[in-house]
């Protein structure tokens, strides 16, 4: 039995994101500071319709360049992100300063075949994810939201700046599928 070939390797983005959250973003024109914290739950659902349709697209398990995701692979990339934090948002509503655990996206999307998926599949589990970490944002008590939790790198996010950081992604990755 053969295994498909590998994808084509992306070269991993090694940026540390986090200015997001002082400035707006050039490439998306997202702010994230002006997300409203009651407002992230709302948000991630009015944006899931966008990705579901991008995903149902003819063309998203094609590659725009060698070097670039597909709407496929983004797709489970963000599908990934809704699941990776909603457990890091339950981490800090459950936890005193948690420690993230380290998650590699680009090691998961080649050990994952992200390329390899089913879009429909996707777009079913990233609605599902979606609507998961929407609830638990939706949940936040009003004295969680200073909350903190870090990154091995030593960021510290509050469960605000969490959920801001998380949202840009969300979007920033809706521009890079033209969605």
């Amino acid at each position: 039995m053969t295994t498909p070939d590998a994808a084509p390797a992306i070269e991993p983005d090694d940026k540390d994101w986090t200015w997001v959250l002082q400035e707006r973003c050039p490439e998306c024109g997202f702010t994230a500071s002006d997300a409203e914290t009651t407002a992230i739950g709302g948000t991630v659902r009015d944006l899931t319709p966008r990705w579901v349709s991008a995903l149902h697209r003819t063309d998203a398990t094609q590659r725009p360049g060698p070097t670039t995701w597909s709407t496929l692979e983004y797709g489970a990339h963000v599908r990934d992100v809704f699941r990776v934090f909603d457990g890091r948002l339950a981490l800090m509503l459950d936890e005193v300063d948690p420690l993230f655990e380290n998650w590699d996206q680009d090691a998961t999307a080649l050990a994952d075949r992200y390329d390899l998926q089913d879009p429909t599949v996707v777009a079913e589990e990233l609605a599902d994810a979606a609507d998961v970490v929407a609830d638990r944002f939706d949940s936040v008590p009003d004295d969680a939201w200073a909350r903190t939790g870090r990154r091995s790198n030593g960021s510290v996010f509050t469960v605000q700046t969490l959920g801001q950081y998380f949202l840009h992604d969300v979007v920033h990755h809706l521009h890079d599928v033209h969605a």
